[in-house]
């Protein structure tokens, strides 16, 4: 199989990049690397919650929370390390050097699993998480190097559902053997085996030169660490965003860390339901990773990640609403739980945390890839594994708390909810470009379906110009939401400061322009910005009519985008919007904003046609572009 090279995403669907090496090989990897580390873990946890072998103390709670903290320690201690071995080395060499790590690691594993011995058994998963944390940067960090950026999305949300994929077939396969007569040699065999077909899958994957070879490494974890922070913390949309992950894996981390005693005591289920809620959490979250390429269009959407925390909030409350008051039986099968009244609802409710997890996080891993530089793009996710690490950790000790203090499973998850749901909005406050983008794709998914063509005239890279016929007060948002790049509009600054729509305006940077009457220092500033903008390569959108139609036909073009071509000689893209004419953002039927939608889903037109050259461009030759690209459709 030869080496790929990155296409559009529009050209080829999702799946199609695991029949490619630059991506196949990698994901066969990592999945069998994420199926091992749970196999071993929940064969652990069966041992703890469900007594299959005896252990020496008689709190499974407890046991079950430190081996959640065991694992996820070594990512505290060696993540700072890890990131600079990754930006430092050839990626694809250090995946099988880590694979090999493993194969060792599962050896000593299954010493301790034929030996029986606890505090072995949690060494080895200490170990586990030290291979783990090794691996992170470099399975998030090579990504950009093999897929193009508007694959990025796309091979996200394959890498999450192929990681809970694994987690879903590593728990079924890892309590499930190891509650059989004789467990220990089908676990034992299962590790060994799938940690070689993972190193022989690894050594199928393209070279990804170092992103920093000259880089000097540190070993000093406390002094490395603390640096990592502090200078990852400096880059505002980053280091938010990997707040935001690490908020998530403390909420997923206290759910997971809790399902064997809530399926056994709570819900009165055997080893089977406790399968059964980590099933339904994968695939929920499985589902909402690879639903994410469908819902952003080839795009990282950031829109995204707003919806899935309050998703996040309202199906947590609802998991609170359905948790039984009394036990639903004893020890019971699949088949008798799932007949129980009100088993289904925790299912769903489960399931949709899930979902809405996928929803909240692939996003959120593609944005750090986008937008983090080449050469410290391991280290930023290296800063993400330690505040990941941390941030489970502290999910161990409030459970741990709660739980000591008397609160009941329920009153945890209540908690959880309610507090995801201050977290959410104190990142959204700081990060206000998650929520402008939310309402924008929730804009476009609801009141609108989009029927988009010739987006691929709208260049990746490079300053360019996009005109368009202005239709309604939400063009705008219309364009930024399909347009893949980010976009500068210009636009009369009494739209500009409209309540809540000036929110997103002022987060999109758009350009605020008044008439040179009304106010010569607003229009002389706007051409600053104009060509500042275009100096910087950014794509900038005007509506050459300079108003909203008042009677949905074209106005003339005004001369102010000659003035921009003079000082800024860029392409210009024609554009436009077809069926918004009638809308409730236009002004047929009356003032905007003051009459009932038409219909929610509403068929609208996007085309975009072909780049013109700086010189060839005359006021009369745009109208004439963007009225045939609009046709009959007002």
């Amino acid at each position: 199989m030869s080496q790929d090279k990155p296409v559009q995403a529009s050209e080829v669907s999702q799946f199609a990049l695991l029949r490619q090496r630059r991506f196949a090989p990698y994901f066969i990897t990592q999945l069998f690397g994420a199926f091992n580390d749970n196999v071993y873990k929940n064969a652990l946890i069966a041992l703890i919650a469900f007594n299959v072998i005896t252990t020496d103390s008689a709190d499974d709670g407890l046991l079950i929370n430190l081996a959640a903290g065991l694992f996820i320690l070594p990512f505290f201690l060696f993540s700072a390390l890890s990131g600079q071995i990754a930006d430092k080395y050839e990626k694809a060499t250090l995946i099988r050097y880590i694979k090999v790590a493993e194969i060792i690691i599962m050896i000593c594993g299954v010493t301790a699993l034929v030996l029986q011995s606890m505090p072995l058994l949690l060494a080895v998963l200490f170990l586990m998480g030290t291979q783990s944390a090794f691996f992170g940067p470099v399975k998030y960090g090579i990504l950009p190097q093999h897929l193009h950026e508007t694959e990025l999305t796309a091979g996200n949300g394959l890498v999450e559902l192929g990681t809970f994929l694994a987690i879903l077939a590593g728990t079924i396969a890892g309590t499930q053997l190891m509650s059989s007569a004789d467990g220990v040699f089908p676990v034992s065999v299962v590790l060994l085996v799938v940690a070689v077909v993972g190193y022989l899958a690894s050594r199928r994957i393209p070279h990804a030169p170092a992103s920093a070879p000259d880089l000097q490494i540190q070993f000093n974890p406390l002094t490395e660490t603390t640096r990592l922070i502090r200078h990852t913390a400096g880059q505002r949309v980053i280091f938010q965003s990997i707040l935001a992950i690490s908020w998530f894996w403390l909420l997923g981390a206290t759910y997971l860390a809790q399902f064997p005693v809530y399926a056994r005591d709570v819900l009165g289920g055997s080893v089977d339901v406790f399968t059964a809620l980590l099933a339904t959490f994968s695939i929920g979250i499985a589902s909402g990773s690879v639903l994410c390429e469908r819902l952003s269009h080839g795009r990282v959407e950031i829109g995204l990640v707003p919806f899935g925390a309050m998703g996040l909030t309202v199906f947590g409350l609802d998991l609170v609403f359905a948790t039984p008051d009394a036990p639903l039986g004893v020890d019971l099968s699949m088949l008798q739980f799932l007949v129980a009244a009100g088993a289904w609802r925790v299912l769903l409710d489960v399931f949709l945390i899930g979902l809405f997890g996928g929803f909240y996080i692939v996003p959120l891993y593609a944005l750090i890839q986008k937008t983090s530089a080449p050469e410290t793009l391991s280290r930023a996710i290296a800063c993400n594994n330690i505040l990941n690490a941390l941030f489970m950790v502290f999910s161990a000790l409030f459970a741990l708390l709660l739980l000591a203090a008397g609160a009941s499973l329920a009153q945890l998850f209540l908690a959880l909810s309610l507090v995801n749901a201050l977290v959410a909005l104190y990142i959204f406050r700081q990060v206000p470009e998650f929520f402008m983008r939310f309402l924008i794709w929730l804009l476009i998914h609801t009141l609108y379906r989009v029927r988009k063509q010739g987006m691929e005239n709208i260049p990746d890279t490079g300053a360019l110009i996009v005109v368009a016929n202005h239709v309604s007060f939400v063009d705008a948002l219309i364009l930024g939401g399909c347009i893949r790049r980010p976009v500068r509009f210009v636009m009369y600054y009494k739209i500009y400061n409209l309540p809540i729509m000036n929110f997103i305006f002022r987060t999109a940077k758009a350009i605020p322009i008044a008439g040179r009457s009304e106010d010569p220092a607003l229009y002389e500033a706007a051409f600053t910005q104009m060509n500042e903008a275009l100096s910087a390569g950014d794509v900038l959108c005007i509506f050459p009519e300079g108003q909203i139609t008042a009677d949905g036909e074209m106005n003339e073009f005004r001369p102010g985008i000659l003035r921009v071509l003079e000082q800024s000689p860029v392409p210009v893209v024609p554009v436009a919007l077809q069926g918004l004419w009638g809308s409730l953002f236009s002004r047929k039927g009356g003032p905007a904003f003051f009459k009932m939608p038409r219909r929610v889903f509403a068929r609208i037109g996007l085309n975009v046609g072909s780049a013109l050259p700086a010189e060839t461009v005359t006021l009369e030759t745009l109208h004439e572009q963007v009225h045939s690209l609009r046709g009959c459709r007002r």
